[in-house]
């Protein structure tokens, strides 16, 4: 099905969205609708335009494709599928995400990765292809998150607080030389293979869709910044 969302409404948007019992959707001119493909498990989004705020929340197994930018909250509390936005995203990208992956072409703003989760087989993936906003990986649970730097000349890749409260998963970021100020909560190593290994096949993806080359950039340096026990917020979390 083919939707042109010129002057829709986004809850007509989505009503149409759900009365279609297509596999394949294809959305043109969107411009700030909200809610696409919130809670769709296996269908194939194509959306071309602006998506707004919540975009694929819930999302439980679709993929949805996005050729342009998008606003705020992409993939809030996602649980399995996959996102490929053409782009820049907004704030608080994947929120609370619990397993899939996104990858983002260019950067992100504030607050993405907030509280993303792992629970044995789900393990959420966020690559950023740019650069990210203060508070990356905030109160970070489980998962992996990359920065990859595109365009940032080996500078380091985020703004302020990265990794603040970070208590379990992973961040690896792209940069020449060993982030520092960071908060007291995150230990930074130089990346091992096992990161790299681990990296890889979600860099090839982003380069397959993007168009970049994959020996070019698993061959720069990357660091990685994982939670420091002795330094936890633990009046907060309950460990066994």
């Amino acid at each position: 099905m083919r939707i042109n969302a010129f002057g829709m409404y986004y809850r007509k948007l989505n009503e149409t969205i759900r009365a279609c019992s297509d596999h394949n959707i294809v959305i043109d001119h969107l411009c700030g609708q909200r809610y696409i493909a919130c809670a769709e498990k296996d269908r194939l989004f194509t959306l071309r335009g602006t998506p707004g705020n919540g975009l694929a929340q819930y999302m439980d197994g679709a993929t949805v494709e996005v050729f342009g930018n998008c606003q705020e909250a992409v993939g809030d509390t996602m649980n399995s599928g996959e996102i490929i936005i053409h782009g820049h995203c907004g704030d608080a990208c994947a929120y609370g995400m619990r397993g899939g992956r996104i990858l983002i072409e260019g950067n992100v703003g504030y607050r993405a990765g907030v509280h993303m989760k792992a629970h044995l087989d789900h393990q959420p993936v966020l690559i950023v292809g740019g650069t990210a906003g203060s508070f990356l990986g905030e109160y970070l649970a489980g998962g992996l998150i990359a920065v990859l730097g595109i365009g940032a000349k080996g500078a380091y890749p985020c703004r302020y607080f990265c990794g603040t409260g970070m208590h379990g998963g992973k961040i690896i970021l792209r940069c020449d030389k060993k982030p520092e100020a960071l908060p007291p909560q995150v230990l930074v190593s130089l990346a091992s293979a096992d990161d790299l290994s681990e990296l890889a096949p979600h860099v090839e993806a982003y380069c397959h869709h993007f168009g970049h080359d994959v020996q070019t950039l698993m061959a720069q340096t990357y660091y990685v910044l994982t939670p420091n026990p002795e330094a936890s917020y633990k009046r907060l979390y309950t460990f066994e």
